[in-house]
């Protein structure tokens, strides 16, 4: 390469920075491509590569998002929890502001409350506690961080708001673990925030070896598991028929030996992409007459052939004693491709005549009584239970899983599942 060692030298410390750019290694969730929202919601599992995406996304600010610009913006505000969070992880933490700055380290001005970069940009920080704090100063740009544990969130939230007045498109990044707070299903339910959504897993090659698999061993499948893991929202609906502590308590490891086994089906009118599921739900019966929760083998959008397989399937595998059907949209159809699959398999039809509501009601009385367990964890059954009320789910479909393990216990306790629950009357 021809020119003088000085520019030789500055070439060299150019190739440097550009491999060392966070584009190189970030993963695509990580990086907003071709678009520029004004309110970037990030919500993701513990470890999930959060809060060094939000240092990241500040130095490109700062930077004007290149190694060799001069910062395009220069107001910033980092607001979190508590003003020690905002500095032991925003800022100073593994992933935070100048730990992981390469080159044009900011200096951090604690008796100011401030980060300063060489080029002017300054980020000032703010906490939860503290929304009036918020009344008066100015920014362009804003990172706000778990704001599913923020103390006065809507109230700082929305003193924030105001304060992002500057520059031709204030922009915001909201990263957080979920909690089904008021301020955070607002944001989710806003069709104007960019939602992003990151799973633990998602960054398991930067994490310390063996502990995805201790925590997914431990937690997997559970509600914590799936709120700090996956960054699901999981909350539970007022009114409906099961909570998630109650299920949780019915929690079993492993089955105790039972007497008689049934597989449920819940068959959908059609097979379109957008039609019901096919719900397909094992229970048995113990010894002690407990009834026992076995398995969801529920399809989405199953053709009859597939899903009458897999319920076959089902059968066999668990040694199963009777498939209860019902036949209400088939009629004899659901029977008949039942016994395609396998002639062998008994088939016992059953036509609901009460609707889903009032099914369901004596079958969630034995759940409180302790006469149902569940061996193992069916996260999509349960979401169900737990969203199930008077006016059914809350997104207006079908709960097909619940149908099949009502249908399933009502064939092992037909005398207790059955009745509905006695009212009283003024």
């Amino acid at each position: 390469m021809h020119g003088s060692w000085s520019e030789r030298n500055l070439w060299d410390e150019r190739i440097w920075l550009i491999e060392e750019e966070w584009l190189q290694r970030a993963r695509i969730e990580q990086y907003l491509l071709g678009t520029q929202p004004a309110t970037w919601l990030l919500v993701g599992g513990r470890g999930a590569g959060k809060t060094r995406l939000g240092a990241e996304w500040v130095n490109s600010m700062v930077r004007g998002f290149s190694p060799f610009a001069l910062g395009k913006h220069c107001h910033i505000a980092l607001v979190g929890e508590t003003l020690g969070d905002v500095r032991e992880v925003m800022i100073e933490g593994p992933s935070g502001i100048v730990t992981i700055s390469r080159h044009d380290r900011p200096r951090f001005e604690a008796s100011r409350r401030r980060l300063v970069w060489e080029n002017g940009a300054v980020a000032q920080i703010f906490s939860s506690e503290d929304p009036e704090s918020l009344r008066g100063p100015q920014f362009e740009v804003a990172w706000c961080d778990e704001l599913g544990k923020w103390k006065n969130a809507e109230d700082c939230f929305d003193m924030l708001q105001f304060g992002l007045r500057l520059g031709e498109r204030p922009q915001q990044l909201i990263t957080t673990t979920p909690r089904p707070t008021r301020l955070l299903k607002r944001l989710l339910a806003d069709p104007a925030v960019l939602l992003t959504r990151m799973r633990t897993a998602d960054n398991a090659g930067n994490l310390a070896e063996g502990f995805l698999h201790m925590v997914e061993q431990r937690y997997g499948g559970t509600r914590l598991g799936r709120q700090e893991l996956d960054g699901e929202m999981i909350e539970d609906r007022e009114d409906a028929l099961w909570s998630r502590a109650a299920l949780e308590d019915a929690r079993l490891d492993v089955a105790p030996e039972l007497q008689r086994i049934v597989v449920a089906v819940d068959p959908p009118a059609s097979s379109h992409k957008s039609s019901d599921a096919c719900g397909i739900v094992a229970a048995g019966l113990d010894t002690d007459g407990m009834v026992i929760v076995l398995a969801d083998a529920s399809l989405k959008a199953a053709r009859p052939q597939v899903w009458a397989g897999a319920a076959v399937a089902l059968f066999h595998s668990l040694q199963a004693d009777c498939l209860v059907a019902e036949v209400n949209q088939g009629g004899d159809m659901v029977t008949a491709v039942i016994g395609a699959a396998d002639p062998a398999v008994p088939v016992k039809a059953v036509r609901a005549r009460r609707g889903k509501w009032l099914r369901a009601e004596p079958v969630a009385m034995l759940y409180q009584q302790g006469k149902v367990r569940h061996a193992g964890r069916f996260p999509e059954l349960e979401d169900e239970m737990c969203d199930f009320g008077p006016n059914g789910l809350s997104n207006g479909r079908s709960p097909d899983r619940l149908d099949a393990l009502v249908w399933a216990i009502n064939e092992l306790m037909p005398e207790r599942s059955a009745r509905p629950r006695i009212r009283d009357f003024l």
